[in-house]
């Protein structure tokens, strides 16, 4: 029996934890895959608060932030298990039961659910196929594959912006390719790709299909202004090019449905505890609604959980 479960061992579980360590709770992360989500894609992390002392050397990494995180959080006495993909949930009543994979199940008094979200995919022919054969969405982990080759990224946000900057340590060009008529991020990223003077961009440009017979062998493009269809291919010594997509994130409420109250994006609504429609249930990070996604706001959402989880199994108690 725990004071709290918490669902997902990103930064906002992993906070979470850590407050409710601290507290002196009983607390258990269960991690489906691997700790982190998607902060262990990002080759550095620049704007979260402390990470940058004295030089761009310090800056850690996203694996690197996660380790400190973890490492804090079991410290003061949180259980963290990896390899436990939840299930099953019983939310009513006062004790929680949650239900995992391979049958083990856990009660507590209360529950927070900070499972973050997944990369959201083109949808094009050809993406699903060619996943992990030039198509990726992760510059840190697939990067190198395309060293001196012609890369492309997908999107205009933050992501896309500081990958693609981060992605001409490998590739001869980089190439982005935006649906608007402007990039999205912030000035900073911007002017950081402009200065490395590998990027160009395409706007008003969407991904009709990605091809290829084993590797991704070309790309068809279509301008959303004039309806003009181009297709680019790969150098012939190359024989392919990286096809990187940042176009944003799907929350992973699935486990979730007919059991919270979701918005019509999926997202979990919650109010500024972090409660949501069920008491003794909290939502964390980027599987509730927010303006920005970032590892800042991530651990404040797991801040605020924990310290609302701690004031209601004091109630209960």
């Amino acid at each position: 029996m725990y004071d709290v479960v918490i669902i997902g061992g990103g930064p906002a579980g992993l906070t979470a934890a850590l407050y409710n360590a601290r507290a002196r709770l009983k607390v258990i992360v269960l991690e489906k895959t691997k700790l982190g989500g998607q902060i262990v894609t990002t080759h550095e992390i620049a704007n979260f608060p402390g990470s940058v002392v004295g030089s761009s050397e310090e800056e850690p990494s996203g694996p690197e932030l996660i380790k400190r995180m973890t490492d804090q959080a079991k410290k003061y006495g949180a259980q963290i298990e990896v390899g436990k993909e939840v299930v099953g949930l019983d939310l009513d009543g006062d004790v929680k039961t949650i239900t995992c994979q391979d049958g083990t199940t856990y009660q507590s008094l209360a529950v927070i659910c900070a499972n973050g979200a997944s990369p959201r995919k083109i949808g094009c022919p050809g993406e699903a196929e060619l996943q992990g054969k030039g198509v990726s969405y992760c510059a840190t982990c697939d990067g190198a594959f395309f060293e001196d080759m012609e890369i492309y990224v997908i999107g205009g946000g933050n992501s896309a912006v500081e990958e693609a900057t981060f992605l001409t340590s490998f590739g001869r060009k980089v190439h982005i390719i935006q649906n608007l008529d402007r990039l999205t991020a912030d000035a900073i990223a911007i002017e950081q790709a402009k200065k490395s003077g590998k990027i160009d961009v395409t706007y008003n440009t969407v991904v009709e299909e990605i091809k290829g017979d084993g590797l991704v062998e070309s790309m068809v493009l279509k301008n959303t202004e004039t309806g003009e269809v181009t297709e680019v291919f790969a150098d012939e010594e190359d024989g392919t090019f990286g096809v990187f997509v940042f176009i944003g994130y799907i929350p992973t409420t699935t486990l979730y449905q007919d059991k919270l109250e979701l918005n019509e994006w999926g997202y979990i609504q919650t109010n500024e505890c972090m409660e949501t429609s069920i008491k003794g249930v909290f939502a964390a990070g980027d599987i509730r609604p927010k303006l920005l996604r970032q590892v800042v706001t991530a651990t404040g959402d797991g801040a605020t959980a924990a310290f609302a989880v701690q004031k209601y199994v004091e109630s209960k108690r």
